[in-house]
């Protein structure tokens, strides 16, 4: 056990001297009485033991009250759902595309806003959205409004660096878990290479919103590998059809579709899976692949409401049986 304010601690004294002062006042008590002559009343000894049980109540109270002064804490271990999710989406001009109604952007909003919704309370979400580069816009929390409102100001830009939006997330939990960045990501080119594994986050999980398409360094699949190394499972979510549909992108007609094939790699060699957007029931087995981490994890809790609760509860019995017994708090 430990104190905040242990300094505190020495008002504990005081306990030993209220019951010197009791004492005395007994002692006082009992020589008036004597010399008055109404000591010649005789009483038993059970009477003589219960009128002091009043007070030694209002002296334990005294003493649980004045060690909460000090803040005491205990070290408990608690059963603890844990677990940090990055929600990954891809803001590239083809998540405008229409072949998912009513786009491919606003149905990766909608099935990311009821993801949100449906995780345990302890579970850290943060927001990465990339384009031809990658941005945290949400560092990993548990406010949810604010989790839902960054994601409903997602807006589809021009560029796809599906591979540096894996990389910013991976950034990301490492940072959350008080490490230093895996990597500069604001001036990646082809020829750069990645790093090694830094850490392990087997509790954290990359979830990828994305139609597949990738235009600019780094490769997703070496960046996945990266994942793999630092125990970071991908789950993808394709958004689009296989088919495709055509867009317009500064005046020429683009024809996209979705690269099921490499979402469904990175999922795999990762450790997670790939869901297809448009399949509701599919979906639904999310929530049980992302079941977070139960753990038990010892931590400190301050002891000060408890055990000043329990002193006034132990004042109050003291001053019930007074009142009950003699007519007086004390």
């Amino acid at each position: 056990m430990s104190f905040i304010w242990s300094s505190l601690l020495g008002l504990l004294l005081l306990a030993p001297l209220l019951v010197l002062v009791y004492v005395l006042m007994l002692r006082r008590r009992q020589n008036i009485v004597t010399k008055s002559g109404l000591g010649l009343v005789q009483t038993s000894n059970m009477t003589d033991l219960r009128r002091h049980v009043p007070a030694l109540i209002f002296f334990l109270g005294l003493t649980i009250l004045l060690f909460s002064l000090a803040r005491p804490q205990a070290t408990v271990s608690l059963p603890k759902y844990e677990g940090t999710v990055i929600l990954v989406f891809d803001v590239s001009g083809s998540m405008g595309a229409d072949d998912i109604a009513p786009t491919r952007m606003e149905a990766a909003k909608a099935i990311a806003a009821d993801f949100v919704e449906g995780q345990p309370v302890d579970v850290r979400i943060g927001v990465v959205a990339f384009s031809d580069g990658g941005l945290s816009v949400q560092t990993p929390g548990t406010n949810r409004e604010e989790t839902l409102a960054t994601i409903e100001r997602l807006v589809p830009r021009r560029g796809t660096s599906l591979g540096n939006g894996v990389l910013v997330a991976l950034n990301t939990i490492a940072v959350d878990a008080g490490d230093p960045p895996l990597i500069n990501t604001s001036n990646l080119s082809a020829g750069d290479e990645l790093p090694d594994s830094q850490g392990w986050y087997p509790s954290a999980v990359v979830v990828l919103f994305s139609d597949g398409e990738n235009n600019d360094p780094p490769d997703p699949v070496t960046v996945t590998d990266l994942a793999v190394d630092l125990g970071v499972r991908i789950y993808t979510i394709g958004v689009g059809s296989t088919e495709g549909t055509t867009i317009k992108v500064e005046g020429m007609n683009v024809h996209t579709q979705l690269n099921e094939p490499l979402l469904a790699y990175i999922a795999e060699t990762s450790g997670g899976r790939f869901y297809f957007a448009g399949d509701e029931t599919e979906l639904r087995r999310i929530y049980n692949d992302l079941e977070p981490t139960l753990s038990i994890k010892p931590e400190e809790l301050e002891l000060t409401s408890l055990l000043a609760g329990l002193s006034i509860l132990v004042l109050l019995v003291g001053g019930a049986l007074s009142m009950s017994w003699f007519g007086r708090v004390i």
